[in-house]
């Protein structure tokens, strides 16, 4: 095991991992609640366009996202997320585009399990909200979408688990997060190979495990009695 640590830089990659995840399962719950708002409120052309958004990106392959993110986008478009300038260019917009990548995949999810936290709100709750004078926004924002968090607990939880599993794929345009590490280790160390399983599995479990336990318990703690 020391000699994996002498060897290879696993603390930064395991850091790497967590980085995308955070800012990911962010950026994703803030799109994918727009999403949701869209599919969900009385402008015609949103809910097409929220309904189409959804379709398209679940049935769309994450690596072929991700790629997309930085090949078309950066080095074709050359739209930079980091300074052109600094030394870590390259390093930083790898980076920043997987983060994109993993947002805009992991939104759609987000958006359908927040679309059946919605559905769980009685209809009579957003018409009484309606008949005290509140408009779709107030209503949306001070009754329907705070019960809508509440029971859309548990499969938010499932999306921001496939979410830490998915950053797996930021290896394919060159980031150098867990899996990147388990490819150079397996590459050159293949004598300890089992070992390499062993840490990058039980690094997951470590992230993964707590998370379900936690939210799965925040869920039923948080669930709206009727």
């Amino acid at each position: 095991m020391d000699e994996l640590f002498d060897q290879f830089d696993i603390w930064s990659a395991f850091g790497q991992t967590i980085y995308l995840a955070f800012f990911s399962a962010l950026g994703a719950l803030i799109l994918g609640t727009v999403l949701a708002v869209m599919r969900v409120g009385p402008v015609g052309i949103f809910n097409r366009a929220g309904a189409a958004y959804v379709n398209l990106v679940r049935n769309t392959p994450l690596t072929l996202i991700v790629t997309f993110c930085l090949l078309a986008l950066h080095y074709q478009l050359k739209i930079n997320l980091a300074p052109a300038t600094s030394s870590t260019s390259i390093v930083d917009n790898g980076v920043r585009w997987a983060i994109v990548g993993l947002i805009v995949y992991h939104a759609a999810f987000v958006c359908e399990a927040l679309r059946s936290g919605i559905n769980t709100v009685p209809p009579g709750q957003a018409e009484a909200a309606r008949s005290i004078g509140l408009g779709f926004g107030q209503s949306l924002r001070h009754v329907v979408l705070p019960q809508a968090f509440r029971g859309a607990i548990a499969p938010l939880a499932s999306v921001l688990i496939a979410l830490i599993k998915n950053t797996t794929v930021a290896y394919a345009i060159g980031v150098a997060e867990t899996a990147a590490f388990m490819r150079d280790a397996l590459e050159f160390r293949p004598d300890l190979s089992l070992m390499i399983f062993l840490l990058v599995a039980g690094f997951f479990v470590l992230l993964t495990m707590p998370l379900g336990i936690l939210l799965t318990n925040l869920s039923q703690r948080m669930a709206v009695k009727r």
